[in-house]
């Protein structure tokens, strides 16, 4: 059996030696995942989207998420990574006081976001540090404008 750990990095190594005694090996290509409950991710391990290796990717550095089916594309200033985890799942791993989901598609990271400029169908269109443009969709309209105090 395989499974990937999403652990605190001071865990981890005890854990590993723990599971793969059990013989369980231990591949963050996995489709199962082992977490802590209440644990959020401050490093995650994605492929980077040019060359293919998977590369540790400080949860900080991340300016939005980007949904396509079931591949993501996390954004930073300097690249592109991707996973398959589903969004939800990863929204759940990451620092809600820090990401928020402003539409099915697109979690941004709250820290990167640049300007706000409404729209007349009850949207916004936001302009993050890179320069990209992401829409909050009306299903997230109030609570985009909650989390802002607009």
């Amino acid at each position: 059996m395989k499974i990937r750990l999403a652990v605190n990095r001071e865990k981890y190594p005890l854990l590993q030696q723990e599971l793969e005694s059990l013989g369980i090996e231990i591949d963050d290509t996995a489709d199962l995942q082992l977490c802590e409950a209440e644990e959020r991710a401050d490093q995650l391990l994605l492929k980077h989207g040019g060359s293919g290796d998977m590369v540790l990717v400080e949860a900080g550095d991340i300016i939005y998420i980007e949904s396509f089916g079931h591949k993501l594309e996390l954004h930073t200033a300097t690249a592109t990574y991707s996973c398959s985890e589903p969004l939800y799942r990863l929204l759940l791993r990451l620092n809600s006081d820090r990401f928020l989901r402003i539409s099915n598609s697109v979690i941004i990271n709250c820290d990167r976001l640049q300007r706000i400029s409404p729209t007349l169908s009850m949207k916004f269109v936001l302009t993050m540090s890179n320069g990209a443009r992401v829409d909050v969709t009306r299903s997230y309209y109030y609570i985009f404008k909650e989390r802002f105090g607009i």
